[in-house]
């Protein structure tokens, strides 16, 4: 990680939790850390320990971890097995790596109408009054579906004699779990699978809804993730 010491000292904190605009959150914080030559640092919080995470949280983790080592100045951090409340992690962090700035992501308009209740927001604002809070409404950011593929969905691998069946629903068939993104312009199942075996992140081919074998191929160009595990915490 380079060492970066602006004229204002100031560091960001970038906090994203699974869905698909945390990767935007992620580059917004790392073009403001560019323009005033500081740090910043990515978190996401997890009640969960990292070895119990299913295959489509470990693709948003690696996706982050990629993100960070892009950027000189980017730091990840993941808080798995966390039992604290998020607000709590949040400033513990920030007091730790000094930080200046706090970026987060707001999704719903039902989380706006919860931000005057006093929420995460507020508790943020009372446990670390010296930090400038952004936030960032998500609806701002929609995926850009014209690119190579279209958003990602949760999908299963069955075996099929010396193939594999790609299917949209878990059965007591399936070997592998995870996200199917599908070729732009197609009609049929056409397009890439990602998933975990043996601890490493395979993207192979699907043609027609089959695999015809496990080979890693290299992939340019974004993904976009549906979000399908939403949850109550507020930063995205």
């Amino acid at each position: 990680m380079k060492n970066w010491k602006s004229r204002m000292d100031e560091s960001i904190l970038v906090c994203v939790y699974y869905g698909p605009n945390g990767e935007r959150l992620i580059r917004r914080g790392c073009q403001i850390a560019k323009m005033l030559e500081c740090p910043i640092f990515i978190l996401t919080v997890d009640p969960n320990p990292l070895d119990e995470m299913d295959a489509e949280r470990i693709f948003y983790i690696d996706r982050w971890k990629q993100l960070a080592k892009e950027h000189d100045v980017a730091h990840f951090i993941l808080k798995d097995n966390e039992k604290r409340p998020v607000s709590k992690v949040i400033t513990e962090v920030a007091r730790e790596k000094n930080i200046t700035q706090i970026i987060l992501g707001q999704t719903a308009q039902s989380r706006w109408e919860q931000i005057t209740k006093g929420s995460l927001i507020n508790t943020l604002l009372h446990e670390i009054p010296f930090v400038d809070l952004h936030i960032v409404s998500v609806s701002r950011y929609i995926p850009d579906e014209e690119g190579q593929f279209v958003k990602g969905v949760r999908a299963y691998l069955e075996q099929d004699g010396n193939k594999y069946r790609l299917e949209f629903k878990h059965s007591n068939n399936s070997i592998y779990e995870g996200i199917f993104f599908k070729e732009v312009g197609t009609d049929f199942d056409n397009g890439v699978f990602k998933f975990m075996k043996d601890k490493e992140v395979l993207h192979v081919k699907v043609a027609d809804g089959i695999v015809s074998e496990l080979k890693h191929i290299e992939i340019k160009g974004p993904f976009f993730i549906e979000d399908t595990n939403q949850d109550n915490n507020e930063i995205e």
